[in-house]
């Protein structure tokens, strides 16, 4: 299994990468990874998806040690990830009320997989914008450039405001699997190239398995798509992509 991730900061932006990504294993069987993106017009976007993203991986070390002493298998992949989201409000509550932040200083959208390696299987959560594939497969969820962002709920029933969440996409048997943020979206021409060949930015780092030889395929991709076909995304990008 390979794993492979880029971050990029897009062509509109000049101070600040405002998109986060998370690659983290729990135990010796189970990945989690998240992609964030950071409302623009909010306050220290930036701050937002990088503060969510190390609150998740705080959650990440500890279902690790957990495992460690507790051998249970019969939690779903679902009620694990229902777990690790209750733990990330609970966080995001306490670091609000610790810091004395502003509910605008902590918006940020967030697609989270989680992943059980050993029996190929998994859960993918989109709040909020941002593009799915799985095995080929493409979704994209898009709310208008107005997501429903977690913290807008921090202060409400976590259980009732999990029950809510449907887009949630379930995979077994799956051999390509890619999260990203909206970014992924918006790429455009912003330079002249001699190469004048149409390519599908989305399908291209998110289903074609080129340079898949190295961990660095998608950066390369990307570098490919600017100099090759003179495209960039305008928006900040944040992908992972697991191939088995």
């Amino acid at each position: 299994m390979n794993i492979y991730s880029a971050l990029q900061m897009g062509d509109y932006h000049t101070h600040h990468c405002e998109d986060d990504l998370l690659i983290k294993k729990i135990g010796s069987d189970q990945l989690l990874c998240a992609v964030l993106d950071g409302c623009s017009t909010a306050m220290d976007s930036h701050f937002a998806s990088t503060l969510t993203g190390k609150l998740l991986r705080k959650t990440a070390f500890e279902k690790g040690y957990q495992k460690l002493y507790e051998n249970d298998d019969t939690k779903s992949l679902d009620e694990e990830l229902k777990e690790i989201l209750r733990n990330l409000f609970k966080e995001m509550a306490f670091v609000k009320n610790r810091l004395m932040l502003d509910e605008k200083e902590l918006l940020t959208t967030l697609i989270i997989l989680l992943y059980d390696i050993k029996k190929n299987r998994g859960v993918v959560l989109s709040v909020g914008d941002g593009v799915i594939c799985i095995n080929g497969e493409i979704t994209e969820f898009d709310r208008d450039n107005k997501p429903d962002y977690l913290a807008y709920h921090l202060h409400e029933n976590f259980d009732e405001w999990y029950a809510q969440q449907n887009q949630k996409i379930f995979f077994d048997h799956s051999n390509d699997i890619s999260i990203a943020t909206d970014g992924v979206l918006t790429f455009s021409k912003v330079k002249k190239t001699n190469n004048n060949n149409k390519i599908n930015p989305v399908e291209y780092l998110m289903t074609d398995q080129s340079y898949d030889d190295t961990e660095e395929m998608l950066n390369r991709k990307l570098k490919n798509l600017e100099h090759h076909y003179g495209l960039k995304p305008t928006d900040d990008l944040a992908i992972v992509r697991i191939i088995r």
